[in-house]
């Protein structure tokens, strides 16, 4: 028996008023989806647990089946293991975005006006990553990971920091209030003001204003966290496990579990990401693994750009380009299961994840089932399968 767990950052939606109220998964012909959907076990689950904060870190652990109450330390210690950061015991791992903040002299005054700075090119990223470590606090390093995503050490005891908020949460928003604790996490704040008088006129950023193109003109310290540990996935499951992603994070998750993490070149985690790539190395995967966790984060970047159209089209795109291809070679390896799902709605209109239950569906080769017309969160609900425990459901897909 093979198993695909596709995963869909971000995909679940609201329903859009200029859109009939529909949502993109309603809107986006999928019909591999769909079709899956009809002959399914559909329903609902809650990813993310009350009173934890609604981010791809939480929810991804849980869609893996790892309980977050239980593993989750934050967000940039997975995001570490996944560049070969080794943290010691009281080093925090903090994951530093490159934004693109207004040009107020007041840094309190700025207003986020991009999060991922413009897509800014990893090229271009570590250039200002190597820059920058000169300038850095004693007991700071920063390394460089993928396009705006990157991760800070501190070495530090004290283990309150405050909620340093994720910029993706506050586009567009003035940054006055999202500031960090000056009484928990002052340094982490004077770093960040810092970093905008050495950024904001570096040939870099220069060049990218000359372009046209936004400027990396600031850090941005979020989603700190002490090292992280999780069981051994073949040992908590029986299965030879393989993630796929473009992002950290996820293959983070992955090598702290023990699976095999594949690279795919092209792969940039948004709608221009090299989805037939994707789509050949999880069948190459699945070939010589049991269990293949293939993650795709173009919806989810969308959401947060608020881009309707590109994210209808990257369901569309995952549809046709991901699940079909994949599906076929299934077909020709024999049994398997496949399990579709966000992580977590990533809501057109707020641009930022909430933490209201996913649509799921589980597919299996050799039982047809009573399911949905289609694939999306309205019918999902209407079903009445609803699991309170989003780490539950990798159990539901492998149980025997």
């Amino acid at each position: 028996m093979k198993y695909l767990v596709l995963l869909c950052d971000g995909m679940a939606d609201l329903p859009l008023p200029e859109y009939e109220n529909k949502t993109p998964m309603e809107l986006a012909k999928k019909p591999n989806m769909d079709a899956l959907a009809k002959n399914a076990y559909v329903g609902l689950a809650k990813t993310v647990p009350e009173g934890m904060k609604p981010g791809s870190d939480v929810a991804n652990l849980a869609a893996m089946g790892y309980f977050p109450a239980d593993y989750y330390t934050g967000r940039s210690p997975l995001e570490a293991a996944s560049i070969g950061v080794d943290l010691k015991d009281k080093e925090y791992a903090i994951r530093c975005n490159f934004v693109t903040l207004s040009d107020e002299e007041n840094y309190a005054d700025k207003t986020m006006v991009d999060y991922c700075a413009g897509d800014i090119s990893t090229k271009e990223a570590e250039e200002l990553v190597a820059f920058l470590n000169p300038h850095l606090p004693k007991g700071m390093k920063l390394y460089p990971g993928v396009s705006y995503r990157h991760c800070l050490t501190w070495e530090n005891e004290n283990d309150d920091l405050g909620y340093l908020t994720q910029p993706h949460d506050i586009s567009d928003q003035k940054i006055t209030n999202y500031l960090p604790d000056p009484e928990k996490a002052a340094l982490i704040k004077d770093v960040m003001i810092r970093s905008y008088d050495l950024l904001k006129d570096h040939p870099v950023n220069q060049k990218r204003i000359a372009e046209g193109k936004r400027p990396a003109n600031s850090m941005w310290l979020w989603g700190q966290g002490r090292r992280a540990k999780l069981d051994n996935f073949k040992e908590k499951t029986g299965l030879n496990g393989a993630v796929i992603s473009a992002v950290d994070l996820i293959k983070g998750i992955g090598i702290l579990a023990g699976m095999d993490v594949i690279e795919v070149e092209g792969a940039t985690a948004y709608i221009d990401t090299n989805f037939e790539g994707k789509a050949n190395a999880a069948i190459q995967a699945l070939s010589d693994h049991d269990f293949v966790y293939l993650h795709i984060e173009a919806p989810d970047e969308c959401g947060h750009r608020g881009e309707t159209e590109n994210k209808i089209r990257s369901i569309e795109i995952i549809d046709e380009k991901v699940l079909g291809p994949v599906k076929k070679a299934l077909d020709e390896m024999g049994d398997y299961r496949i399990m579709i799902l966000p992580d977590h709605p990533t809501p057109l209109s707020i641009k930022t994840h909430t933490a209201d239950p996913v649509p799921f569906l589980i597919y299996d080769s050799q039982k047809s089932q009573s399911g949905v017309d289609v694939f999306c969160e309205k019918e999902a609900k209407e079903t009445g399968v609803y699991y309170p425990v989003g780490a539950d459901l990798l159990s539901v897909l492998i149980k025997k």
